[in-house]
């Protein structure tokens, strides 16, 4: 099998410095980030809406994950190999290097932290829902306390109160 790979992923030496080395403007590229753009807005503007982030999180975590934890034999591998292959007819670069670092960075790094901001949002969700919880039933229990208190003080008088004498 002939090697498409210019990059070779061992020659790169940081990830800094890879990120500086591509050309953001190439037209594939900027719908890329538009379409990271579009998934955090939309990630922000339904965070009140549990169903339909479930859903999104699903999607995007099974191909995000997917792409990183295999990137080593079938995905990323193969997506690599044909954008490495066709690169010419989308981009103005060779990016896709030999271990995925590229499809991984600017695909599912994005996606992943979209899926850490859905679940630190989960997070905030539900400690603001036991703390709200909390608060009813430490409220039940002060009424349920005042009532006990009036229950008694209103037995003690009766029972204070004198009884009128049988005859």
């Amino acid at each position: 099998m002939e090697n498409h790979f210019i990059v070779n992923g061992n020659e790169i030496d940081s990830i800094w410095a890879f990120i500086r080395s591509i050309e953001w403007w190439d037209p594939w590229l900027i719908g890329l980030i538009s379409f990271h753009i579009v998934i955090t807005l939309m990630t922000l503007m339904t965070r009140d809406y549990g169903n339909f982030q479930v859903v999104l999180f699903l999607i995007l975590c099974k191909y995000s994950v997917n792409l990183l934890t295999l990137s080593s034999r079938s995905v990323a591998e193969s997506i690599n190999e044909i954008a490495a292959t066709n690169w010419s007819l989308f981009s103005r670069q060779q990016y896709f290097d030999s271990k995925g670092m590229f499809i991984s960075l600017v695909f599912s790094v994005p996606i992943l932290l979209n899926c850490m901001i859905m679940v630190a949002n989960w997070l905030w969700q539900s400690s603001q829902l036991m703390l709200r919880v909390k608060q009813v039933q430490m409220r039940h229990q002060v009424e349920s306390n005042n009532k006990q208190q009036k229950q008694n003080k209103s037995v003690k008088c009766q029972s204070q109160k004198p009884r009128p004498k049988s005859e």
